[in-house]
């Protein structure tokens, strides 16, 4: 290994956060629409006479952004929502009859409402609103509300003709703990939502945490993460731009190279040296590499899929001589990028998939954000052969008693009864 991350430090104690998270939460569900105008005010600065914005007010916002940062806004949203519609396609509702007149069935049903969550603060994430709410609209939800807060007090404009563009049925400007709870409890001026969606700070990811259950979520997320794999045939200062791409969204962001090049590696590390001093947010990609850069040399590219396998990361980039290899060779990761074509950047921004993605290892157990996250497969059944009732009829009986649930087994003997030939002792009994 010729970088390590710093040595972890012990675990740190997040019962204050944890315990500020829960007070805003319960105080949201008690006070509603008061608690939340006082948490906005305090923490953002923001008190309107109402969070959510009336069409006139959101037409005049979209009208204030420049004309081709609203076409490049268009685009991408047509990327995203074009693929979406193909995962959506991909999707059947099925129907099969497993016996004589037996028929089971499952349907793709849209979440009723949903809740997506926009960041703000340094990073104003517009492109989050592209990931939340086309996706969520393409699934068929009827009513997506948006939420997104003020930035230092001013209207973040292109955010909103996002969120507007992306077809959100209500944007309110508002943040943090406050907004996300106003989501999920329902105050007099936001109506409950059923599933939460979208990024956000510790506090925020904190409040879906404690919210899941109440409400649905998306996923629980980290900070963001990258690992390359590259060989020889890879252009180092590609790689060193790709990897400080990914630490710059903060200080904690992991950033890791398994390469088969050793001397690839070095010159790397050279790179990044160079380059780090000159990028605008050094101050977070600094740290973010000093504390959680790796640079890992392996023998071998299948040695270097498997070891990128036990990571799990979020975003995985692929460059190398046969990047598709990958496709065969891994299995645990949020999201591939084969080849010196792409970049997670391209995923974050531009290219269609959705961004929200698995991190600290979840990738092991989970995918992204995706259009079957906003559906629900729900499953039917029908019996119209009396012949397969009553067959049914008896193996129930018969597989409840070995669980003890008579009251199970009763409701099929009585269908044996009713459309077979069984006469079960206990009806006898209880008509006596």
């Amino acid at each position: 290994m010729l970088k390590q991350p710093a040595p972890k430090q012990a675990a740190t104690d997040d019962s204050a956060l944890r315990e500020r998270v829960r007070a805003i939460i319960e105080d949201v569900r008690t006070r509603g629409d008061a608690a939340v105008r006082e948490y906005s005010e305090r923490f953002d600065g923001w008190s309107p006479e109402s969070f959510r914005l009336a069409p006139e007010e959101v037409e005049r916002i979209v009208a204030s952004v420049p004309a081709q940062v609203l076409d490049d806004i268009r685009f991408v949203q047509e990327q995203v929502r074009g693929f979406a519609r193909h995962q959506r396609e991909s999707l059947h509702d099925i129907e099969v009859e497993t016996l004589p007149g037996v028929r089971l069935g499952h349907r793709h049903v849209p979440i009723g409402a949903v809740g997506a969550y926009v960041p703000g603060g340094r990073y104003p994430l517009t492109a989050s609103a592209h990931m939340t709410i086309v996706t969520a609209k393409v699934a068929g939800v009827p009513r997506v509300v948006a939420c997104t807060p003020p930035i230092r007090g001013e209207v973040p404009a292109a955010t909103v003709a996002a969120m507007h563009l992306a077809g959100a049925d209500e944007i309110h400007l508002l943040g943090g703990v406050q907004a996300v709870a106003a989501m999920a409890t329902g105050t007099a001026s936001v109506s409950s939502v059923d599933l939460l969606a979208g990024p956000g700070n510790a506090y925020v990811a904190e409040a879906k945490r404690q919210l899941f259950g109440e409400v649905g979520i998306d996923l629980f997320a980290g900070p963001t993460e990258i690992l390359v794999i590259a060989d020889e045939h890879a252009d180092p200062f590609v790689v060193a731009v790709d990897l400080l791409s990914q630490a710059e969204h903060g200080p904690d962001s992991p950033a890791v190279l398994i390469t088969t090049s050793r001397e690839l590696a070095v010159e790397v590390l050279g790179h990044v040296e160079a380059l780090l001093p000159g990028m605008p947010t050094a101050d977070f990609a600094g740290p973010a590499w000093r504390d959680h850069g790796e640079v890992v040399v392996v023998g071998s590219i299948d040695e270097a899929f498997a070891l990128a396998d036990t990571y799990a990361a979020e975003h995985v980039e692929v460059l190398t001589e046969r990047p598709r290899l990958a496709l065969e060779r891994m299995r645990d990761y949020g999201a591939l990028f084969l080849g010196e074509g792409t970049c997670v950047s391209y995923g974050d921004k531009v290219i269609g998939t959705n961004h929200v993605l698995p991190t600290k290892g979840a990738a092991r157990y989970t995918g992204g954000l995706w259009v079957g996250k906003y559906l629900k497969t729900v499953t039917y059944q029908e019996v119209t052969d009396p012949a397969s009732s009553a067959r049914l009829g008896e193996v129930c009986g018969r597989a409840a008693r070995v669980e003890l649930f008579e009251g199970h087994a009763r409701s099929g003997d009585v269908r044996a009864a009713k459309f077979g030939d069984a006469t079960p002792e206990w009806a006898d009994r209880a008509r006596a």
